[in-house]
């Protein structure tokens, strides 16, 4: 699936392993086409298929993009349901869907992802014994 070229998806990396340094938490991107159910269902389905819910602290977060479909959901783990207001990622959402507007995708998820970090920092601030525990790429999937 060729959403993203080769260095728009480096750039959403970065963006990712810049989110993490300074958080515990955990982010993942995952693009699909379209989205053929609820898209926080859909959401929540990838989650864990990706194993996002077994981070130690419960504390990952999944950005979830359907580009034909035009939806999008930001979704997080136990972990951090627990600590957070009820409207923690409105702020995000908003942000993102202001670059979507405009038909910049990579943008909105970079801004996505600078936000959330800085989210999850709060929560979930970096710890001396923190390790990635994801992967940082892009997942891209096929639908079913």
């Amino acid at each position: 699936m060729a959403v993203f070229t080769e260095e728009e998806q480096q750039r959403i990396r970065t963006a990712i392993e810049n989110a993490e340094k300074h958080t515990s938490g955990q982010i993942r991107v995952c693009i699909e086409k379209t989205c053929s159910e609820d898209v926080l269902d859909r959401a929540a389905k990838y989650f864990h298929q990706l194993d996002m819910h077994k981070t130690k602290l419960r504390n990952g977060v999944l950005i979830y993009v359907a580009t034909v479909d035009r939806k999008f959901a930001i979704i997080g783990d136990a972990g951090i349901n627990k600590v957070v207001p009820a409207n923690f990622w409105d702020d995000t959402k908003e942000k993102m869907l202001e670059n979507f507007k405009y038909g910049n995708l990579v943008d909105g998820i970079v801004t996505g992802l600078e936000i959330s970090g800085g989210h999850l920092q709060k929560f979930f601030p970096h710890l001396a014994d923190s390790n990635n525990e994801l992967s940082d790429d892009v997942a891209f999937m096929d639908g079913e």
